[in-house]
């Protein structure tokens, strides 16, 4: 299963630990899932992890390297305008690139969506759910 999470995923994981968060990023570490992420998204994680958690450059150059080696990290080459939320538009775009399954989020406007271009759209809970069973 090709995923995407969200930047509020990786945050929660990186912040949260023993977190569902951490729990759906562990499933990628151990392989169960083939994650992917972009620039844009990798760019974001470091903004709110620097403006809202206030880590250092030093940590958070090492959460970036960690989910680096675990996702394949891609450059989008369409540009999307779908939601209002910049942000919101580049994991849609790293999804499409990827030919993702799966966007895992807990953003209000993506859930909205349920799914994009065939993509399903879920929360944390949801994307653990389908491995518990």
């Amino acid at each position: 299963m090709k995923v995407v999470f969200d930047t509020n995923v990786y945050i929660s994981a990186f912040i949260s630990p023993g977190s569902k968060a951490e729990e759906a990023y562990l499933l990628a570490v151990d392989g169960q899932v083939k994650l992917y992420t972009s620039v844009a998204v990798l760019t974001e994680t470091a903004k709110k992890l620097r403006e809202k958690f206030l880590w250092d450059d030093l940590r958070i150059t090492a959460a970036l390297k960690q989910i680096s080696r675990v996702a394949t990290v891609l450059k989008p080459v369409c540009r999307l305008n779908i939601l209002s939320d910049a942000p919101d538009n580049r994991i849609l775009e790293c999804a499409k690139e990827a030919g993702a399954d799966l966007i895992v989020t807990g953003d209000k406007h993506l859930l909205d969506l349920k799914q994009f271009k065939g993509i399903g759209i879920t929360r944390i809970s949801g994307f653990l759910y389908s491995f518990r069973r």
